[in-house]
């Protein structure tokens, strides 16, 4: 009798071992899933044969909205930051795919830095991990790994890093896949990040997951959005999104699961390109040396539909009216925002946050800015080719996200006309029974049972 219990007990122990997949938790215990599909304008669900099974069956079966207004300025990073925050870039101080280096003389540019260095304010992920509950993300950005967010798989994985290690013993990866990780395509890198998903939805389930696919905004900067390869690029986001909910049943979270899906910013085509450095460079505030910027009075960013302008030398302060005509004048600019206005659009000012721009430029439609200082300031876009651009202002409803809710907690069949994406946070909060204090947005009770 004895050995077969120790029998009995040896076979149990081995059922929960790496192969298997764990016994789910509690039904009452939540799990939601926020996944951003980057570049997805609200626009396309008009067309009514969209290339999205998995979505338009979601949108039947929970709710959704036509559009879902965004944040200015209407890249990645601000944006995904505020659905996790529930506040606008003015304050949780996030305006750029990275953090904004100005220095005197020099050209302002964009680099890489994780979460630490940019987020002003709490993540509902900070808050969900205090109340007990577990987190996670997947190429989610700004990225964070530790500290609140209990797995993590960022958007260049960490070939030593915990997940990682767990993929490739299950198979799921190779161990130089995550080596040369930045050498894939972005089509296998969305695949490998949602094997990175449905693994630590299956080992971990995790009471609150981020994730984030990339190749329809790629697709889309690359060929322009309602193209073949845009249309391609939808369909195959959609499949991955239903390989996450089989992921669901499979792992036996169905019953305790909501699923947010939703997108960063729209999309326009474009056919001509402002340089305002180029301009700059022509009346001698930018300075280049073999074709690159050796020094700059004055420099502009570029975000696709604005452009961020820095006037943070004397030289260029004194010109400020000056660089405020010529770029202002420039063929495909309609407007130049001042300090004054930038409050109206939910961003800072310069002396609250030195990443501020001094001016901010807006393109008219089927323009766009971008960053080149040589050559002439205004260009066609590669001949015969509308490429694709955001970061236009968010009032402008192409630059419209999605959204769509399903699973646990949702009302079915629901269809609203639009709702804000500071609204996403309090929203996911009240679903996983949480509380977000000092945000902007509420929860959207008419899509929550």
């Amino acid at each position: 009798m004895k050995r077969w219990i120790a029998l009995l007990l040896l076979g149990l122990a081995a059922c929960s071992g790496p192969g298997a997949s764990p016994a789910a938790g509690p039904a009452s215990e939540p799990t939601v899933i926020v996944i951003s599909l980057d570049g997805f304008p609200a626009y396309l669900f008009q067309d009514p044969r969209l290339p999205a099974p998995t979505l338009l069956r979601m949108m039947r079966e929970g709710a959704s909205a036509k559009g879902m207004t965004i944040v200015n300025p209407a890249v990645t990073w601000p944006n995904h930051t505020t659905l996790a925050t529930g506040v606008p870039p003015a304050k949780h101080g996030v305006l750029y795919n990275g953090l904004l280096i100005v220095e005197p003389d020099q050209a302002a540019h964009v680099e890489p830095r994780t979460r630490a260095d940019l987020v002003r304010v709490p993540t509902l992920y900070d808050v969900a991990h205090q109340a007990g509950l577990k987190t996670a993300q997947v190429d989610w950005i700004p990225w964070q790994t530790g500290g609140t967010i209990d797995w993590a798989f960022e958007e260049i994985p960490n070939p030593k890093g915990a997940v990682e290690q767990e993929m490739i013993a299950a198979g799921l990866a190779a161990g130089n896949d995550f080596e040369e990780f930045k050498k894939g395509n972005i089509q296998w890198r969305d695949l490998m990040w949602t094997r990175a998903a449905i693994h630590i939805l299956k080992s971990h389930q995790p009471n609150l997951m981020y994730f984030h696919l990339l190749n329809i905004d790629g697709t889309h900067h690359r060929y322009g959005p309602r193209t073949p390869a845009g249309m391609s690029a939808i369909a195959l986001a959609d499949a991955r999104v239903a390989e996450l909910l089989a992921a669901l049943d499979q792992s036996g979270l169905r019953d305790r699961a909501t699923v947010i899906v939703v997108s960063d910013h729209g999309f326009k085509g474009t056919k001509r390109s402002i340089r305002p450095n180029a301009a700059l460079a022509k009346e001698g505030y930018i300075q280049l040396d073999g074709g690159k910027i050796s020094r700059a009075a004055a420099s502009v960013v570029p975000e696709g539909g604005t452009a961020m302008v820095y006037l943070r030398t004397p030289e260029a302060v004194a010109a400020a009216a000056k660089i405020k005509s010529l770029l202002g004048a420039l063929e495909g600019v309609d407007r130049v925002i001042e300090p004054g206005d930038f409050a109206a659009l939910g961003m800072p000012l310069p002396q609250d946050n030195p990443q501020m721009a001094d001016l901010i430029l807006v393109a008219k439609p089927t323009y766009g800015f971008a960053g080149p200082a040589e050559g002439e300031p205004v260009v066609d876009v590669t001949e015969g080719m509308t490429i694709g651009l955001h970061g236009y202002l968010a009032d402008d409803p192409d630059m419209n996200a999605i959204f769509i809710a399903w699973g646990r907690g949702i009302r079915k069949g629901v269809r609203i006309e639009s709702l804000r994406n500071i609204d996403v946070a309090p929203t996911v909060a009240a679903l996983l029974g949480l509380k977000l204090d000092g945000v902007d947005g509420k929860a959207v009770s008419a899509i929550l049972e």
